[in-house]
């Protein structure tokens, strides 16, 4: 590959998308980074002037003058934050949850439509493009960005309020970003949440959230399987903007360990074969394949796998 190479896939793919012209193509009065900026406080809810700079690698002075605008627009509030009055807090108001809101809507449905354009059955082929295209990427980067430090802090912890919820909802939103995933996935990720919260055994099930800044960036369930002394790994995610730091090392580790103490002899799970990425995290924690299985599902043919490990 050369340079050249790249840089007319990023002429290609920003033509594509219309990324040079963002505002036109969604039909809003805000550029790409404006953009962003209304995303990740939406996800967060809040978050610190200093969080946003670092996720978004926004110079100081240019993220300051873009606050600075939405406060006058009325799409924000800043004020110094409850935990280190050093640092500004920054919250949408809910006129600005409401501009956030509708630039989601329309980006969601920018993507179904370019997405549309691809036979069902080369989507699969696409979603794991794109996912080696990011990974190798973010790898390449990492001596050079302060994001792994940022992801290395990251907490891992209970859910709060709300966050069984926001697992629900963020399976949902990237498997059908990169996947294609119908709701039927969403539906099944639903039930096993709810399952698990109303039957939980603490002393042997767990859910952890990985929290970065105060905000979610990651989930993995150890639950008891109904196989005897066997533990089942569910629900393993990565935000795709953290993904590349080992953050689902650390969930994946994490969920073992917690089996291992528990008293689990084996711990297994089940997979899709196009989940590259996490079929990779699975082998470098010592988990096997056992079986795998074609099926129709979420809208997609996928090669089912079993995965499992001796604790």
């Amino acid at each position: 590959m050369t340079i050249e190479d790249i840089r007319s896939f990023n002429r290609f793919y920003t033509n594509l998308i219309g990324a040079l012209d963002y505002s036109r193509q969604l039909h809003t009065p805000y550029t790409l980074t404006e953009a962003r900026v209304l995303y990740e406080l939406s996800a967060a809810r809040q978050a610190d002037a200093a969080d946003l700079r670092g996720a978004l690698t926004l110079d100081a002075g240019y993220l300051s003058r873009l606050l600075g605008k939405f406060e006058k627009d009325g799409l924000i509030t800043r004020g110094p934050s409850a935990v280190d009055a050093r640092r500004q807090r920054v919250a949408l108001t809910p006129r600005g949850r409401e501009a956030a809101h509708l630039l989601e809507e329309r980006s969601r449905e920018q993507v179904g439509t370019l997405l549309a354009r691809v036979p069902a059955d080369r989507r699969a082929r696409l979603a794991a493009a794109m996912s080696t295209v990011r990974e190798l990427l973010a790898e390449s980067a990492m001596p050079h960005t302060a994001v792994p430090n940022a992801v290395g802090e990251a907490e891992l912890r209970e859910p709060g309020p709300g966050e069984l919820g926001w697992i629900v909802k963020r399976h949902g939103e990237v498997y059908a970003q990169e996947y294609g995933w119908n709701a039927e996935f969403e539906a099944l990720v639903a039930r096993i949440v709810a399952d698990h919260a109303a039957r939980r055994d603490p002393a042997c099930e767990r859910t952890w959230i990985a929290d970065l800044g105060g905000r979610p960036v990651g989930t993995v369930m150890c639950v008891r399987d109904e196989a005897p002394d066997t533990a089942r790994l569910r629900l393993l995610l990565v935000d795709p903007e953290v993904r590349g730091h080992r953050l689902g090392a650390r969930l994946v580790d994490t969920c073992v360990s917690f089996a291992r103490e528990a008293g689990y002899r084996e711990l297994v799970l089940w997979t899709n074969s196009v989940l590259e990425s996490a079929r990779r995290l699975y082998e470098r924690a010592g988990f096997e394949l056992t079986a795998e299985k074609p099926h129709h599902s979420y809208g997609a043919d996928l090669v089912g796998q079993d995965w499992r490990l001796t604790l």
